[in-house]
């Protein structure tokens, strides 16, 4: 008889334990990269894809949390467990979709060149022939100039898009190449409003540059992707993806359907 209380309680500890570990992990990128996600004073995390986490969250009624990760380590801390789905403005494509799996879509951009204001504008490999641009390491647009612009202009990797503006602003570098918003805010801010301009969109290539921005899953995590593309649709179902737009964006951020 004294055995059934100690085999509950145990039975109480693993239902604990389960529960203690039953939440969605987001893994997002450890800078800041407006107007998607940046930390306040405070350490709190917020922007157009966090606020949509949330409601995505709200509509699977699931507790979810945030781990930070760099850039160039978010598909290996994917594969490796450290989180669970990466939401973190990072393009399906078909190269990255042979390691991990993708949700479907919530938004897409277009990639675009920016340089300083007296220069002239183009996104053609014509236009950058012995230039410099700036590319953050292991993005699509690190992919596009190897296939359209190796030949004529030098690629300089950095770790973040910060980095790059910065050579940018001070001249030790002729463009920056990501994607249009990310680098719009940049030409909006006090670094870049002055010196910098945009030079224009390059061509879509679907198979380098992706089907749009979506959330990164290991392969076998079927249920939750079945979750987050259910909450996906309804969030952008019930309005809350356009109220969440309009807060960010005087245009739809979701792209052609």
């Amino acid at each position: 008889m004294k055995l059934l209380p100690t085999l509950f309680a145990g039975a109480a500890l693993v239902l604990s334990a389960v529960t203690a570990q039953a939440e969605v992990r987001f893994g997002v990128m450890n800078e800041s990269y407006p107007p998607f996600f940046a930390k306040d004073a405070s350490g709190e995390w917020h922007g157009w894809e966090i606020d949509l986490m949330n409601a995505v969250c709200d509509e699977m009624k699931e507790k979810c949390s945030i781990v930070e990760i760099s850039w160039d380590g978010l598909i290996p801390a994917l594969q490796s467990k450290k989180f669970d789905v990466i939401w973190s403005s990072m393009s399906n494509t078909a190269e990255r979709s042979k390691v991990i799996d993708f949700t479907d879509k919530y938004y897409n951009t277009p990639s675009t060149l920016i340089g300083p204001k007296d220069q002239k504008p183009g996104a053609t490999a014509e236009d950058v022939k012995g230039k410099t641009i700036g590319i953050q390491v292991s993005t699509i647009q690190s992919e596009y100039y190897k296939k359209y612009f190796a030949g004529a202009a030098e690629e300089k990797t950095y770790q973040t898009l910060d980095e790059a503006f910065q050579d940018l602003a001070s001249g030790r570098i002729d463009y920056v190449f990501g994607d249009s918003l990310a680098l719009d805010a940049f030409l909006k801010s006090d670094g870049g409003k002055d010196c910098c301009a945009k030079m224009g969109n390059v061509a879509d290539d679907k198979e380098i540059l992706g089907a749009g921005v979506s959330g990164g899953l290991r392969k076998e995590d079927t249920e939750l992707k079945a979750k987050l593309n259910a909450a996906i649709a309804a969030v952008r179902a019930n309005g809350q993806y356009d109220a969440i737009n309009k807060k960010y964006f005087d245009f739809d951020i979701y792209g052609a359907k």
